[in-house]
């Protein structure tokens, strides 16, 4: 964990009245039924899943039992809250098991037909038709900016409010292809774009890495985000950082960008240019896919294993996709909201930017009396999806962060 003194409590699921209660009480058992819906699972898989199912709603969390590579250390990361209900843990954690213990119930690691498929994929899909991701991405690119400034903000932007498209949560799905463009200008908390693009401009040869959240909609404008940077020379190479195996419902794999990109083509006209483009550079290098298991796992950043540690500190920025990122980038806790967002980011290894809709009831680096503001006006700010940030902490030395900002 983090070396900062009295680091503030962690979000837990028996926090009264919070959202991570309510998650863990009404949400992850709906998105279990919501999976067993959409598969044709075979009678023992669908066994394990009302097993599990009746666990979540009323049992005691047991440890892993499959053979397993993972099984040892999730088995280790997990002894605290085994015996406990799943409403009495901390929240990320609890979640995180919950999507392994998924995978253990469907046989996702066992030889067998369900091995290797993902069982959110019946979900995934309904992102590729042509009505969906790829219109979102169509509307972006037909107001785009010839100024090379003013098309990165706009991208960015788009990289920002496609995580909105959340198929765990279709509150803020709903929102991201629904919103008016003019009313996000005031949905956006922190808006640290310009700095971004100066750290960019000031040097040559850019390596960016994109740790990137949801498939569909997300990951599409995280691929027009990454085909601007290097269009634009403001990086030479992009690493996009996918999940290793099914996480969260929809987040990203390296089967959801193909699946992407083909829906991109299959669009045709400048989207099917895109996404050539987009494959292109994979073949070529220049986008470079990562992934590790450290991302699905319940660890938060400043527990990163050395080598992910020392991959991303090669990187000249990282750009931290989503809300589940967020959390574990700041460790899930119940941090007052004017905390400066580069004092708990000070663990990261390279120049960080954080681009967030809010889907949980944290947030750091706002000023004085903003979160009051908010609260005033939409008591559900924290966790609807409608508000976001773009947070950077990018001033460097060559020993460490700049003092000033902590």
């Amino acid at each position: 964990m983090s070396e900062h003194a009295s680091l503030p409590p962690l979000l837990l699921t028996s926090d009264p009245g919070s959202f991570a209660h309510n998650t863990l009480k009404v949400r992850v058992p709906r998105i279990l039924r919501d999976t067993i819906d959409a598969n044709d699972f075979p009678r023992d898989a669908l066994a394990r899943l009302e097993a599990l199912h009746a666990e979540l709603t009323g049992g005691r969390i047991r440890a892993l039992e499959e053979d397993a590579a993972d099984v040892e250390r999730w088995n280790r990361w997990s002894a605290p809250y085994v015996g406990r209900t799943w409403l009495d843990v901390p929240w990320y954690w609890a979640e995180a098991y919950f999507y392994r213990r998924l995978l253990e119930a469907t046989g996702y690691f066992q030889p067998g037909p369900l091995q290797a498929v993902d069982p959110f994929a019946p979900i995934k899909r309904k992102e590729w038709a042509a009505e969906a991701a790829p219109a979102a991405v169509n509307a972006v690119l037909a107001n785009l900016a010839n100024h090379p400034q003013t098309r990165f903000e706009q991208v960015l932007h788009a990289s920002l409010w496609g995580n909105r498209t959340d198929l765990s949560y279709t509150i803020a799905a709903h929102l991201g292809a629904t919103a008016a463009p003019g009313q996000e200008r005031s949905n956006l908390l922190v808006d640290d774009w310009a700095a971004v693009w100066d750290h960019l401009t000031n040097r040559e040869k850019n390596k960016v890495a994109i740790i990137a959240d949801n498939a569909g909609t997300e990951l599409l404008m995280d691929a027009l985000l990454a085909d601007f940077l290097l269009d634009a020379g403001l990086a030479s190479e992009v690493h996009l950082h996918l999940k290793p195996q099914p996480f969260y419902v929809s987040d990203a794999m390296k089967q959801d960008l193909a699946d992407g990109t083909d829906a991109l083509i299959e669009a045709g006209g400048v989207l099917a240019r895109l996404g050539r483009r987009v494959d292109g550079a994979v073949a070529g290098g220049e986008i470079a896919l990562k992934t590790h298991p450290f991302y699905c796992s319940p660890l938060f950043y400043p527990e990163m294993p050395a080598r992910l540690r020392a991959t991303l500190a090669e990187m000249n920025l990282v750009v931290v996709k989503g809300d589940a990122n967020y959390r574990r980038l700041v460790e899930d806790r119940h941090w007052p909201h004017t905390t400066p967002f580069a004092q708990v980011t000070a663990h990261f290894p390279a120049p960080v930017v954080a681009l967030r809709t809010f889907k949980s009831e944290l947030v750091v680096g706002l000023a004085a009396g903003q979160a009051e503001r908010e609260a005033a006006t939409d008591p559900e700010w924290l966790v609807n999806g409608r508000r976001g940030v773009i947070q950077a902490a990018i001033q460097r030395r060559a020993d460490g962060w700049d003092d000033d900002l902590l």
